[in-house]
């Protein structure tokens, strides 16, 4: 009965620590009202030229369910897309902001759970990137008509484990950043250009090289951005590309269940050579 109870006051301090670290990295960012409103443009213009580029995509003889291939293509590729790319620097580059600061140090020198910090970096990236992606649905609505939405609850599992291995991504991400520390920026834009790349999520695969399309086939996220919009588009004639949607499936569950855990682990185990090595402070 006492360890059930300690328990729950564990709980409470972690959920009360959690709390507190989400409100603050959202009262950040609405400090900086230029660059929130910057992103929102950002992102349009992104999607505007990514969803007008897609058109060269959509057979003309394709069945009318599918007329708004090219639109839903983008979209639900544009989804995973800046998912991971708001996780790498919300979640992962940010653990390099904070050391500049000198808040990192002064962090693990109070008695707040550790773990609490992390997860709050992926409220503040569910809340933000959310809005981000139901405006550009909208504005994809708007471009291309109605985007199509087949298979709902089996597409909200796929992109629930998709979103699950990208914040593992993050974590393992903000583990580099603890070594690199400004190195990791340029690391950060690499995996973005790689990502738009090898995932393909504004193309189909089959436009990419045969020699690219083997290194397409071992990334986890490529089977992510595959099986979230051929679910989503109601499977269009070729798709998915990469695999069955069975075998995409077990591989995306795979890497949505062992991926946070993965990447948690290599966090601890670099916050902790940090903390014996002196260099959480170190700018």
């Amino acid at each position: 009965m006492r360890r059930s109870g300690e328990a729950w006051v564990s709980l409470k301090v972690w959920l009360n620590a959690w709390r507190v670290m989400s409100l603050k990295e959202l009262t950040i960012m609405t400090r900086y009202p230029l660059e929130f409103v910057a992103s929102f443009g950002q992102v349009f213009l992104v999607i505007t030229i990514m969803t007008l580029a897609s058109s060269m995509f959509t057979p003309a003889d394709i069945p009318a369910k599918y007329v708004s291939l090219g639109g839903g293509l983008v979209m639900y590729g544009f989804i995973i897309f800046i998912f991971l790319n708001e996780t790498l620097w919300t979640i992962g580059y940010n653990i390099r902001r904070e050391q500049k600061q000198g808040t990192l140090e002064q962090l693990y020198l109070s008695p707040a759970p550790k773990s609490a910090s992390l997860v709050s970096r992926v409220t503040v990236t569910l809340v933000w990137t959310g809005l981000l992606s139901l405006a550009s649905f909208w504005l994809v609505s708007v471009i291309t008509g109605r985007v199509p939405v087949y298979n709902l609850p089996l597409g909200l599992l796929i992109l629930v484990l998709s979103l699950s291995g990208t914040f593992g991504v993050g974590f393992a991400f903000a583990a580099l950043t603890l070594r690199v520390r400004e190195t990791a920026q340029t690391i950060a834009n690499f995996l973005q250009i790689s990502f738009i790349i090898l995932c393909a999520p504004f193309f189909p695969f089959s436009v990419l090289p045969t020699g690219v399309q083997i290194i397409s086939r071992l990334l986890p996220l490529s089977y992510s951005v595959d099986a979230l919009r051929s679910t989503l588009l109601d499977y269009p004639p070729g798709f998915p590309e990469l695999a069955p949607l069975e075998v995409e499936l077990v591989i995306v569950t795979v890497f949505g269940l062992l991926m946070p855990w993965l990447g948690f682990w290599l966090y601890r185990r670099e916050e902790d050579r940090a903390r014996q090595s002196g260099s959480l402070s170190e700018y």
